[in-house]
């Protein structure tokens, strides 16, 4: 493979003593060695910082900042952010996992394409890392600002974006939907995000995370197209409606 800068893996953290070690393995195994992951901890009452110290013993690639207290998935993301030194910024949550693939295929269509960012289908996992429903399945080409208005299918545990084309970027403080509002913000400036059609990561459902906790996304949702997109009233209501019907199809009908 081509001689690839660091990655950055942005991982937040709250009460995840379940599932963080596996999530973390799934990047140890990665077949792309070239990485450190940063884990920020926001204000946990259980075991999860002491389970990323004893990982970190055997790994020095692996990271930990640990929030006083809590501020949210966004604001705990744009902390590892900040002090990452990768030229890539990737993100993982302590629950999801990776093929071990992901990183060495991503890697290089960045590089053969040039994109600003890149992205991949994923699939959905319960709680004993059994594959459930149909994967959400992305573009086969790049996609670009104007689609992503359309159909959010960016997820979070699948971006990498390049500081060296678009610089840090950062999420805004959203209780939800601030990534979303990150990959607006980059393609917004003309980039695309170049796309991979192959489950390369794993999104876990479980009872924090359960189809119903979509309907809860639809304020942050409007808030996102009307103060950071700015866009008109009757645009933000055709996109909410593009976006409303497909998830529903997504999320109810599979």
């Amino acid at each position: 493979m081509f001689n690839s800068p660091l990655v950055s893996v942005i991982m937040p953290a709250y009460n995840a003593e379940k599932f963080i070690t596996e999530a973390i393995q799934s990047v140890q195994n990665q077949v792309f060695e070239k990485w450190e992951m940063i884990v920020v901890d926001d204000a946990s009452t259980d075991k999860t910082v002491g389970i990323v110290r004893d990982i970190m013993a055997t790994d020095s690639r692996i990271h930990i900042l640990i929030n006083e207290k809590n501020i949210g998935q966004g604001l705990t993301r744009n902390k590892a952010i900040e002090v990452a030194k990768g030229r890539y910024i990737a993100f993982l949550d302590s629950d999801d996992l990776w093929a071990p693939n992901k990183l060495e295929k991503q890697l290089a269509i960045l590089n053969s394409t040039g994109a600003a960012m890149t992205h991949t289908s994923y699939g959905y996992i319960d709680v004993n890392g059994q594959l459930i429903k149909e994967p959400l399945r992305v573009s086969t080409l790049p996609i670009g600002y104007n689609y992503l208005l359309k159909r959010t299918e960016i997820g979070c545990l699948t971006a990498i974006y390049d500081t060296n084309i678009v610089g840090k970027k950062y999420m805004p403080d959203l209780p939800r939907s601030q990534d979303y509002a990150l990959w607006l913000s980059i393609l917004r400036e003309g980039h695309v995000s170049a796309s991979i059609d192959e489950v390369l990561a794993f999104y876990r459902i479980h009872d924090n995370n359960i189809s119903k906790n979509k309907w809860k996304k639809i304020p942050y949702h409007w808030i996102v197209l009307r103060k950071y997109e700015q866009l008109n009233f009757f645009k933000s209501i055709y996109f909410m409606v593009m976006w409303a019907t497909r998830g529903v199809s997504r999320f109810f009908l599979k």
